[in-house]
């Protein structure tokens, strides 16, 4: 038997060559000599004896020459397993060339196995195909790193693919046959696995409803294409956006129910992709039709040349979306709003593009719906400060960055100062002065207009009594303070009123509390009865910019109002004489002046004054004086001015 023990060799000599193997009789040729394999523990006593080291021991009693045969056998044995391992392996030399292969590998490569030795195993496997994995694979040839694995697609000579995992580990030793640096390479088919991780992604990056890419996926993209645009040279270098949500969605899901709402969102996820595909015929790539959640959708333009692509894109969309839907015999009819964004992809975040998409899509739904709307920096910017300043209005009113400016309110049969409207303004840290109208509408959406509400009445109040006791010659002012409907809503009026009146001193018909006409006009319940507190307090209740709102002169006679202040846009009809205003417009002269007097005789029947607003010039305060209206207000007679100022004007007026 090969490798087997020789009976005429009894000895124990002490040689450790003498195995009890004829010359030439070994393992096969690769497995390297038998003797390559015997233990030291095998030889023979060092001290000469020819007695064998552990000798009363059973398992040291056979002859040493039986325990190297045996190892022989080992050798053989590990051949045999390498060559009959279900699992695809290859040694390979430190040049890279194939020793030997078994016929796993030779299946998996659909290649004889005689014609893999000699190969180049990189080749055998793609491990050249990219630096990265060519580096790693020569470092550990060379005993510098000890693995490598990585995943390889191979094509079979059949034609399929497949998917390998590929393992590269050094062989401890080697043999004479193939030397120091020998490696084990084993390829492992996990193409089934790779099948169902991409069955588990699709799953995992789509829409069940739409079958669309969903919102993992779509932001996936999203970031490739602004890392790709932003470093390719032969693209581009933009990125494009039309985000989509449909218009009243929501009454289609309560009214008719979700399956219905699920059908309707796949028909339109249908006619958003053939949109897509005809939009990308003939150009580098086709738009990403993905649905956000909701009834949101995006189609993501890569490489885009322009807003007008994008635009003309959205266009598209809606006219796609305006044809009836026609699910299971139910005619439905729905529009969408778009938002539109395209910019270079350089300098731009996921964050920032959806943020300018969100935004454009809001202004789409607040500019009337059924439109797309494009992206702009200028009311974007708008947008950003009018945030900055809600967020930092109740803390402003706390730091004291507001301020009070005085504006006079003249009779116009006598031309005395008889009163003064206060006029807030917000002396921001960033933004400079401000006038009302940038932060009052803020203030009253957010609830803080109670606060800074409360504040101007205090302030001027307090300014008001401090003219009276500085000027005790003449009459005193009354102050005029504008109040917001909300603080009549959100807090006691009537109380705040009371307790400002006592803590300052000033007289109650010293105060004027000013309305819009909308908040006043259909007043019921808690408004009504604080106006009517108010009144009966002794505080005047006048009527702000009377003529643009409802002007109910029904109910104007049952509300508890003592002045009409006139809105300017009447006033300006009276800067021209009729000749004059009908050379500078181009028409007849307006009935403003007919309008003007009919209700200040209206006003004056009800036992009401009227204030007009905006005089500018001299004949505009004459023709108002002679119609008979009763104060004047505008830059004719003073600019709003800070309290000092009217404090020098009072001094004046007495001197």
């Amino acid at each position: 038997m090969v490798g087997g023990r020789d009976p005429a060799d009894h000895g124990g000599t002490g040689d450790p060559r003498d195995t009890g193997a004829p010359h030439g009789t070994g393992a096969p040729h690769g497995t390297g000599d038998c003797h390559d394999t015997v233990h030291p523990r095998d030889t023979a006593d060092p001290r000469g004896t020819g007695t064998p080291r552990g000798t009363g021991d059973r398992r040291d009693t056979a002859d040493p020459r039986d325990r190297g045969t045996a190892d022989c056998h080992g050798a053989v044995d590990y051949r045999a397993a390498f060559a009959a391992a279900p699992l695809a392996l290859a040694v390979v030399d430190r040049e890279g060339l194939v020793v030997g292969a078994n016929d796993a590998l030779a299946d998996l490569l659909g290649v004889d196995a005689a014609d893999l030795t000699g190969r180049i195993a990189a080749d055998l496997v793609d491990l050249a195909s990219d630096a990265r994995t060519w580096h790693a694979y020569r470092e550990v040839l060379r005993g510098r790193q000890a693995r490598l694995r990585c995943a390889r697609r191979l094509k079979h000579p059949d034609g399929h693919s497949l998917w390998t995992q590929i393992t590269v580990s050094p062989l401890p030793g080697g043999s004479e046959r193939c030397g120091a640096g020998t490696v084990l390479l084993a390829a492992a088919d996990i193409s089934a696995r790779r099948d169902l991780q991409a069955r588990l992604r699709h799953l995992q990056m789509h829409d069940p409803v739409t079958r669309l890419p969903n919102r993992a996926l779509f932001f996936e993209r999203l970031a490739s294409a602004l890392e790709a645009g932003a470093y390719d040279d032969t693209s581009t270098g933009r990125v494009g956006l039309c985000y989509l949500d449909l218009d009243g969605f929501k009454a289609v899901n309560d009214t008719l129910g979700h399956r219905v709402g699920d059908r309707l969102l796949a028909a339109v996820a249908d006619r958003l992709t053939a949109l897509a595909d005809e939009a990308g015929y003939g150009r580098a790539s086709v738009p990403l039709v993905a649905r956000l959640g909701g009834d949101e959708f995006a189609l993501l333009v890569e490489d885009s040349t322009g807003t007008d692509q994008l635009t003309e894109l959205a266009e598209t969309a809606l006219r796609a979306l305006q044809e009836p839907f026609d699910l299971s015999g139910q005619r439905l009819s729905v529009s969408a709003s778009i938002g539109v964004v395209e910019r270079r992809a350089a300098g731009t975040t996921t964050t920032g593009l959806m943020q300018a998409a969100d935004t454009t899509l809001y202004w789409a739904k607040t500019d009337g719906k059924a439109r797309w709307t494009l992206f702009d920096p200028e009311r974007n910017a708008h947008r950003m400060t009018r945030q900055a300043l809600a967020s930092s209005l109740r803390p402003a009113v706390e730091r004291g960055e507001f301020v009070l400016d005085y504006q006079p309110l003249v009779g116009l049969e006598g031309g005395g100062v008889s009163g003064v409207e206060a006029l807030v303004r917000w002396q921001h840290p960033q933004f400079g002065l401000l006038t009302p109208n940038r932060f009052i509408g803020l203030a009253e959406e957010d609830g803080s207009i109670v606060q800074l509400g409360r504040w101007v009445l205090r302030t001027a109040c307090r300014q008001a009594r401090r003219w009276q006791l500085d000027h005790p010659g003449r009459e005193p002012l009354f102050v005029s303070v504008n109040v917001a409907v909300r603080q009549v809503w959100d807090s006691d009026l009537v109380a705040d009123v009371a307790d400002i009146l006592a803590e300052t001193g000033l007289a109650p018909e010293l105060l004027q509390l000013e309305l819009t006409e909308s908040a006043v006009m259909g007043s019921a319940g808690r408004p009504l009865q604080a106006l009517q507190a108010l009144s009966d307090m002794g505080v005047r209740i006048a009527i702000d910019d009377f003529g643009t709102g409802y002007s109910n002169l029904a109910y104007l006679s049952r509300l508890p109002v003592s002045v009409l202040k006139l809105d300017g846009s009447f006033v300006r009809g009276f800067q021209y004489e009729q000749g004059a205003y009908e050379e500078a417009t181009g028409h007849i002269n307006p009935a403003d002046e007919v309008i003007v007097e009919a209700l200040v005789q209206l006003a004056h029947r009800l036992g009401l004054t009227v204030t007009a607003e905006c005089v500018e010039t001299s004949g505009q305060a004459e023709r108002l004086r002679k119609i008979g209206c009763d104060t004047g207000q505008g830059w004719l007679y003073s600019r709003p001015v800070a309290a000092d100022r009217i404090s020098v004007l009072l001094g004046s007026c007495e001197a």
